[in-house]
């Protein structure tokens, strides 16, 4: 072969390449469009409900760890909970610096309504994450009550009066172990509308809602700040035991649940908020790096894939799209910009149920990106033997705690 032919040869083959790329982003969407639960759909809302004969005792559970700043926000509105039947509220302070527990008792003298108890677990014991050992107190407190439903609650967490009745009604209609909803959470900052919308959205990509509430599916997770459990299936699949070292305790709840043969259900919330704020880059880079690693189970294999998967489906559109303008590719061109015209259309009904502006939509991928480096990240702090850390505390490798489930 000439010279001029090889580096003709050596074009196409570069051509060849970005539109095989593109391609392949264009039928990755295609299937994630038509064939993973429809994940970007947002109507997946309470079930049908009908109020029961008799309203079942219910006991709230609240770890708070420093949670003065946003407690004045969030537990009135439990205390204030419209509930038919008896119900209790146990918040657990799991080791507050700032006044936490004697926060709760003044705003419970000051607003009245359900009954409160504070407790208090002490440090957890080696092999506990700090929140599950609080839960685990709080239940502990709870079972004196004998109540049929455990409603687990984040202290951040604001509901509408009718929040705990409507999640009862729901479990009891449905006949569900499980009744999670995912709290919508705030987004007020620049940097809050870029990601937060962008996480719950990734979330139900992970997890779609339609497939948790499915029987026969092997699909399971739940919203760790709403969640109503049935009393004796927590018993049964002894939670929280048997998740006592997750750092993504939610969703391992929901798996203990179904692989016990429990029924969970999982939706967006229509008056169920998170009342914390993360203003700034760094907050929402916390949250997310966190946790990120170990829902790759601290695989380096499994984390490989997920940057990879992350770039071809997210990042090469816009690439393939560039490309193909600019060296006069029309296939590249073509192919990238219907690949990022389906991305940015599922990602609009996110925007639309946060409520923001919808020229957010083709900004995705550049969020993608931002979250491949918190991803990557995450990975990093852990191996330098750091941890999942969150309120002062580190957690361990998972793989250096005894498991007796």
């Amino acid at each position: 072969m000439s010279r001029l032919g090889q580096v003709r040869w050596g074009r196409l083959t570069r051509v060849s390449a970005v539109v095989w790329t593109a391609a392949g982003s264009l039928l990755a969407w295609l299937w994630l469009l038509l064939c993973q639960g429809f994940f970007w759909r947002t109507d997946v809302r309470l079930p049908p409900r009908a109020e029961p004969e008799v309203w079942p005792c219910v006991c709230v559970v609240v770890p708070a760890r420093d949670e003065a700043a946003v407690l004045p926000a969030a537990l009135p509105s439990l205390l204030l909970q419209d509930y038919p039947g008896r119900a209790e509220i146990f918040l657990v302070d799991d080791g507050s610096s700032d006044g936490t527990g004697d926060l709760a008792r003044e705003l419970a003298r000051r607003h009245g309504g359900l009954p409160l108890t504070v407790g208090s677990p002490g440090e957890p014991p080696a092999g506990w994450t700090g929140k599950l050992w609080a839960v685990r107190h709080g239940i502990g407190l709870a079972r004196a009550r004998d109540p049929e439903y455990l409603l687990l609650t984040d202290a951040d967490i604001a509901h509408a009066p009718d929040s705990l009745r409507e999640l009862v009604a729901a479990a009891r209609a449905g006949g569900f172990d499980v009744v999670s909803q995912m709290a919508r959470l705030r987004v007020r900052s620049t940097w809050e509308r870029f990601v937060v919308p962008a996480f719950v959205y990734f979330f139900a990509q992970l997890y779609p809602f339609r497939r948790i509430g499915r029987e026969g599916t092997r699909t399971a997770a739940a919203a760790g700040g709403c969640v109503l459990l049935r009393a004796d299936t927590a018993e049964k699949a002894r939670i929280p035991e048997v998740i006592r070292h997750a750092v993504i305790d939610d969703v391992a709840l929901a798996r203990a649940v179904k692989r016990g043969g429990g029924r969970v259900w999982l939706g967006l919330a229509d008056r169920v908020d998170s009342v914390r704020p993360y203003p700034g880059l760094g907050d929402l880079w916390r949250m997310v790096s966190r946790s990120a690693y170990a829902q790759m189970r601290h695989h380096p294999l499994l984390l490989a894939g997920t940057v990879a998967g992350l770039t071809l489906v997210y990042l090469v559109p816009p690439a393939a799209l560039g490309a193909g303008l600019t060296t006069g590719n029309t296939a590249a061109a073509v192919t990238g910009g219907l690949a990022w015209l389906v991305m940015s259309g599922t990602y609009v009904p996110m925007l639309r149920y946060y409520r923001q502006p919808l020229w957010l939509a083709p900004l995705l991928p550049f969020t993608a990106f931002l979250y491949l480096l918190m991803t990557v990240d995450s990975a990093v702090q852990h191996h330098r033997g750091r941890g999942a850390a969150w309120k002062g505390r580190t957690y361990a490798r998972p793989d250096a705690v005894p498991d007796e489930g």
